[in-house]
């Protein structure tokens, strides 16, 4: 999961935010971390980006048995913009 959007986290967010931590529970491989400044770097150079600008904000890891169970362990989470679900491919 990619978290985008960003607020200033006032108790009632952060008490949001873990009230929905505990829903998913074991679910989570890794609980994540909020995400600070972005670099983004291309062929062409380099860029600072922002969260207006399209950077991620955080992430988590979960467990889930198809996308679908993914999308449903979202339900109640307090984001602020979106969250991007990826998949990731065995290799």
């Amino acid at each position: 999961m990619l978290y985008y959007g960003y607020a200033e986290p006032t108790p009632e967010v952060m008490d949001a935010w873990q009230r929905w931590f505990a829903t998913v529970g074991d679910r989570f491989v890794d609980s994540g971390n909020p995400l600070g400044n972005c670099l983004e770097v291309t062929k062409t150079g380099s860029r600072e980006m922002s969260p207006d600008q399209g950077a991620a904000t955080g992430y988590s890891i979960i467990s889930a048995e198809s996308r679908e169970e993914a999308e449903r362990l979202l339900e109640g989470c307090p984001m602020i913009s979106s969250v991007r679900l990826y998949e990731a491919m065995a290799m």
